[in-house]
């Protein structure tokens, strides 16, 4: 699976069934269902799967305890049914995280065990395991580097925790497995119309600028926090229906959290919940929630946001966190549907919505990771049903994700690869040189970014550092000094002209230095 082999299914297919703009969660997710479904599929992403939103998350599978406190009841029920079902069609990617509330009152254990015992009845035969209250002895036993002072207890939730731009590549490689189309750096410029009805989409491909005229029954939205851009090329009066809300996460290095439990902060000063989890060997904290004026693809932290995480982290951890701690930052942005006046994002559900315009543009705005499929499922009928498609039955529940491998060895530096482990161990055979180091301190090899450009669509550093591995994600500064290694492997594979390598390396510097701390002031 190679880029130009779905450059070449463009130029080959007369007329598809759906096309959708968008690979994020919720395009990803609508195409597989749309391709399962055995429709003629094209998915169209104007720069790399997982770009934006869909590879910033908290790298949580869950049912969302927040939501549960805010009484959203049908949500957490869909979200743990999904959480359950992305665990057994995806077992290399998604793995059950046990989590510590930490209680500084007797009432606090009893309150959070009688909620989250609640929140396991509603997962049912999914549920990941039982939630029990922890004395403080057993708290800090999982929790080494709490602060025990005043602490009582915990109580002890499970969720689950995952890589979500390796589970956005896996998707757009189960598209292929499934006989449909999926292609990066494809942009979508136009929507034609017959009788007042699209017909047509015309798309540049980024890379060669050459420019398609591309027939389908239906187009679906699925941009995320972009959707106002395509729902206006569409009607040029149409009301903005997305308000754009940032979240920023921390990483740090795993001392600050020696341990395989997470742990959930309940109540930040603005009314949200902190998460500090293990991730990759390294230590994630987040989230903040902050409306901002428009969409941009690489959002900016701000003092305040870096300021709310590391102040709320100091009050929990013995061991406090401070700017020159930091490894990497990112900042991400969630499509909300837009807000009434006075109403606070972190009040508004998390639910999605499906809208069908007058010409036939179906287009989904909100959810999140977890409820991917579920989306998809829902976008995907209402689209057949626009374009007149035979209607056919979903079979996602049980749709494995590409990579499907369930007894994975956790030890293993390539065990996010799946059942794709073995063919990359395939190529290191063929080749010893493939062995070598690109970052031993991040434990990434030469044979990964081989794998990623042929196998994997990458065409760029960033693909391959921020989403392909996550090496941007862990460690910026790292990044930045193995981009020429990654440079020279991407220059070779591709045969990318003189001159390629040094420039890419400067664009993918740029793009770098908004992960690092240093370029964030208030020091």
């Amino acid at each position: 699976m190679n880029r130009e082999e779905m450059i070449n299914s463009i130029q080959m297919q007369q007329s598809w069934d759906v096309v959708i703009i968008g690979g994020g969660a919720s395009g990803l997710g609508a195409a597989i269902e749309a391709t399962s479904r055995g429709y003629k599929t094209l998915l169209l992403e104007q720069h790399d799967f997982t770009k934006g939103t869909s590879s910033r998350s908290t790298k949580l599978v869950h049912g969302g305890v927040r939501y549960l406190a805010q009484r959203n009841i049908p949500l957490v029920f869909e979200a743990l049914r999904e959480r359950g079902l992305l665990y057994k069609n995806a077992p290399h990617l998604v793995f059950d995280l046990s989590l510590i509330i930490p209680a500084y009152s007797w009432w606090g254990i009893v309150f959070y065990t009688v909620g989250l015992t609640v929140y396991d009845l509603l997962a049912r035969k999914l549920s990941f395991g039982r939630s029990l209250p922890q004395s403080k002895k057993k708290t800090l036993l999982k929790l080494p580097t709490l602060r025990s002072k005043n602490l009582r207890g915990g109580v002890l939730y499970h969720d689950g925790q995952f890589d979500d731009s390796r589970m956005g590549i896996n998707m757009a490689q189960t598209i292929f497995d499934h006989g449909g189309t999926a292609v990066n750096y494809m942009k979508v410029t136009n929507l034609l119309k017959d009788e007042g009805k699209i017909s047509r989409v015309v798309v540049i491909d980024q890379e060669s600028e050459r420019q398609y005229e591309i027939k389908s029954k239906v187009v679906v939205n699925a941009t995320g926090v972009f959707v106002d851009n395509i729902l206006q090329q569409d009607n040029p009066e149409a009301k903005d229906i997305v308000q754009p809300s940032q979240g920023i996460h921390l990483v740090l290095n795993k001392e600050f959290l020696p341990s395989t439990y997470g742990l959930m902060i309940p109540k930040t000063p603005d009314g949200r919940v902190l998460f500090i989890l293990p991730w990759h060997d390294k230590v994630i904290l987040g989230t903040t929630d902050v409306p901002i004026e428009s969409a941009s693809m690489e959002p900016l932290a701000t003092d305040e946001e870096v300021d709310l995480i590391l102040e709320t982290a100091s009050r929990y951890l013995r061991k406090v966190p401070k700017r020159s701690d930091v490894k990497s930052m990112f900042a991400g942005l969630r499509p909300l549907a837009a807000t009434e006046e006075g109403e606070k994002t972190k009040e508004i559900s998390r639910g999605h919505k499906i809208y069908e315009s007058d010409s036939g543009l179906v287009t989904i705005i909100g959810g999140k990771w977890t409820t991917y499929r579920q989306m998809g499922q829902e976008v995907i009928t209402r689209a057949a049903k626009v374009a007149g498609l035979v209607t056919k039955k979903s079979i996602t529940r049980t749709l494995h994700i590409h990579g499907y491998q369930k007894d994975r060895d956790s030890s293993s530096p390539l065990r996010m690869y799946g059942a794709d482990e073995v063919k990359i161990k395939k190529l290191i055979s063929d080749d010893a040189g493939c062995k070598e180091w690109v970052s031993e301190e991040l434990q990434i090899i030469k044979a990964q970014v081989v794998w990623a450009v042929r196998f994997e669509y990458a065409r760029t550093i960033e693909d391959v550092l921020a989403r392909r591995t996550r090496a941007l994600f862990l460690d910026a500064t790292e990044s930045i000094r193995i981009a020429p290694k990654v440079a020279d492997i991407l220059a070779s594979e591709l045969d990318y002209p003189n001159g390629w390598k040094e420039a890419q390396v400067e664009a993918f510097k740029e793009i770098a230095s908004h992960y690092l701390i240093s370029n964030i002031s208030n020091e």
